[in-house]
């Protein structure tokens, strides 16, 4: 065989190719498309709501502030709600109630007007967006199987794009600038919720995934299909698979879920960290602050497909952890020296940083899924899916005020010593999973850790 056609069988079907035929067929086809209308639905709001919330309804800094920090705190409860109820009931009917809901209270959200008033409906808005994103990774765990990793990779490409559309259209509505255009931006994120829902109610519920026993001391059979010949690719150990247990008591379990908050603090350091580093202490131009989401969002639609193949099984998932981390402490060193230099050498470093921060959390993205799957014992799935989704919500709402309180407040030093943290957590991360997974994984791991 020719060495192109081998490099080509190697790359395998292109983006638009797999999306028109992704793992999971049909069912899988129709999600990545609600996926992309709620997410299209997200980019309106990010864009928007802030200045909805500032000039529709007048509300204070200091109460924005408030408002958002326990939405955001209510949105850590969704993730372990949504994998409970999941052991349960259809996680298909379970997806379209939490994009009903996000429909209701954001029509809610237009009618209300006080701070007391929109503070609990934004909470339960964020709630069920996170109860949400909960549910399409158990979705696709179930009817993606074995490749879910591939389907993970056209779900964040899928989502991308749908948050660029969102913030395309947002543009413009923030250019006209009147009360009329802000509502119907928001009008527009909660349609997004009832087109998905309608595109959720068109698929079937993945074959295989019978409702799981998520209580403690379960027994109910793995699904079939899902996760078949785990151990002999390195998953979870036999004496795990049957603890079945709740994840609350599984100490293994929550260890990998705690440090798997600060493996998402990309998340933060490009909305937040970078931005205000640039505008705060370093003289590049400041309109260089778009580009960092634009480099986000083009890297990760184009790469995302390339780069899960690194973390495809529990060995390359392992790995992904330690590259996340080395990838992270280089974005950090690239941050401490920005300040340095003229305007234009410090926008280059910004830039570079913003590159290197978007390869982690491509890393990331599905390094941290797979692992939460691999981990998690297949009786009681939903269960542990729903604790690890806590991970991203405690990050969202602890990642601003670190970077900012902390980080930031230190100077240069800051992000070295984040940089280093996040880079050993990396390393304990990686060799806690190799042991629970088994012992290829951890002499992956002990490699790369010595390297």
């Amino acid at each position: 065989m020719r060495r192109g056609e081998t490099r080509g069988k190697e790359r395998g079907p292109g983006l638009s190719a797999q999306l028109r035929n992704p793992p999971g067929g049909r069912n899988a086809r129709i999600m990545l498309l609600a996926l992309a209308v709620d997410r299209t639905g997200s980019g309106l709001w990010a864009a928007s709501s802030v200045l909805y919330l500032t000039f529709v309804t007048h509300l204070s800094a200091g109460q924005i502030g408030v408002l958002l920090g326990v939405a955001g705190v209510a949105g850590i409860a969704g993730s372990p709600l949504a994998g409970r109820l999941a052991g349960r009931f259809p996680v298909r009917s379970l997806l379209i109630g939490c994009h009903l809901l996000r429909l209701v209270t954001l029509g809610l959200v237009l009618v209300c007007t006080g701070f007391d008033a929109l503070l609990p409906v934004i909470a339960v808005t964020y709630l069920g967006d996170r109860a949400a994103k909960t549910l399409e990774m158990l979705f696709a765990t179930r009817a993606a199987g074995e490749r879910r990793a591939a389907y993970q990779a056209l779900s964040r490409s899928a989502a991308n794009a749908g948050y660029g559309v969102g913030a395309g259209i947002a543009a413009i509505g923030l250019a006209v600038g009147t009360t009329g255009a802000y509502r119907v931006l928001i009008l527009g994120n909660a349609l997004s919720f009832a087109v998905a829902a309608v595109l959720v109610w068109r698929t079937g519920e993945p074959v295989g995934s019978a409702v799981e026993v998520a209580r403690s001391g379960g027994t109910a059979p793995a699904a079939r299909g899902e996760g078949e010949g785990e151990g002999e690719r390195g998953g979870v150990s036999g004496r795990d698979s049957v603890r079945g247990g709740s994840p609350w008591r599984d100490r293994g379990y929550l260890g990998f879920v705690l440090l798997d908050i600060p493996m998402n603090l990309d998340d933060s350091i490009l909305a937040v960290g970078l931005p205000l580093w640039l505008v705060n202490r370093t003289s590049a131009p400041h309109a260089l602050v778009p580009a960092f989401l634009v480099i986000n969002t083009v890297l990760v639609v184009v790469l995302q497909l390339s780069v899960s193949k690194r973390a495809e099984g529990p060995r390359r998932a392992v790995r992904a952890v330690l590259l996340y981390g080395v990838l992270t402490l280089a974005c950090c060193g690239f941050l401490a020296v920005a300040t340095r230099g003229g305007a234009w050498a410090a926008g280059a470093v910004l830039l570079a940083a913003a590159l290197l921060v978007t390869l982690a959390e491509l890393m990331r993205s599905v390094s941290s899924w797979e692992l939460a799957v691999l981990l998690a014992p297949q009786d009681a799935r939903a269960a542990y899916l729903g604790v690890a989704g806590m991970s991203q919500s405690i990050q969202k709402s602890a990642g601003p005020p670190l970077l900012t309180g902390v980080v930031m407040a230190a100077g240069p030093a800051g992000w070295l010593v984040l940089g280093a943290a996040v880079a050993g957590l990396a390393v304990v991360q990686s060799r806690s999973c190799a042991r629970r997974l088994g012992p290829g994984p951890a002499r992956a791991g002990a490699a790369l850790a010595t390297q």
